[in-house]
């Protein structure tokens, strides 16, 4: 850990801080790692925190005990829901926002479930690398409502809108394979290398500088949401600032010199 910038005080999540990397354990075994709005503001002041952290430039989310995050924790759900309660709640900044808004690369490592919120965590990060063993759904259909934590947006964004009518209307699993084929998942390997192999991405992308690197995910982040043109226009304003960095005075520097 960072001593002159401890992590949050957490009793849901597990924090460690590896060289440049943070990992953030959901430790709710004894739920599947259900989350729950402690565990969700967790998640969000050590997400806050990583970001802020200088050192640090990739966050990775996980859980603990075999599972993701078997959705949201249906035993706070209450049993007369308010609608213009939830709707200020859902309006509130949300643990998928900081995700996005987190200035490194985000990337969900996956071993067993990952359903409903969980899955949608797992949406919201910038990679996703999955063991074989990984379980994914949305699977709120079941229960008369829909997801409500991007699911809607951002499975079609990654899997195609007919591939994400189908896994949210009927609420089906899918497995690591399939997830991998379909485009949710960038990358699937054997359970005993799922640690190995997340460390591995992790050193590859850590090895380059901190500004290129939150440049680069904004700019990436924004062609989701952007007009071509308006995308390359930002893309353009985001290089000139790059090629301000020190780091990229120095590293372009040592380019010339063959260092």
């Amino acid at each position: 850990m960072t001593e002159d910038r401890p992590g949050p005080v957490t009793a849901n999540l597990v924090l460690s801080v590896d060289d440049a990397v943070a990992t953030l354990r959901i430790d709710r075994p004894e739920k599947r790692n259900a989350l729950d709005t402690a565990t969700r503001a967790e998640l969000i002041a050590c997400l806050d925190w990583a970001g802020a952290t200088p050192d640090i430039r990739a966050v990775v989310v996980t859980g603990t005990g075999g599972s993701f995050a078997a959705g949201a924790d249906l035993g706070e759900a209450p049993g007369q829901v308010d609608p213009l309660a939830m709707r200020a709640m859902l309006r509130e900044r949300r643990v998928y926002q900081a995700v996005a808004e987190c200035p490194v690369p985000v990337i969900a490592m996956i071993d067993g479930y990952c359903l409903g919120g969980g899955c949608e965590l797992a949406m919201a990060a910038d990679l996703r690398i999955a063991s074989e063993n990984a379980t994914f759904g949305q699977p709120e259909i079941a229960l008369a409502i829909i997801p409500g934590g991007g699911g809607t947006q951002r499975l079609p964004r990654l899997v195609g809108l007919g591939q994400a009518m189908r896994l949210i209307l009927t609420g089906d699993r899918i497995d690591a394979a399939t997830a991998l084929r379909l485009g949710l998942v960038e990358q699937v390997v054997p359970a005993g290398r799922l640690e190995t192999a997340t460390r591995d991405l992790c050193d590859r992308i850590t090895r380059h500088a901190r500004p290129a690197l939150t440049l680069a995910k904004q700019a990436v982040r924004a062609s989701a949401e952007l007009p071509l043109q308006a995308g390359l226009a930002l893309e353009t304003e985001l290089l000139c600032l790059a090629w301000t960095s020190d780091e990229s005075a120095e590293r372009l520097a040592a380019f010339r010199q063959k260092r």
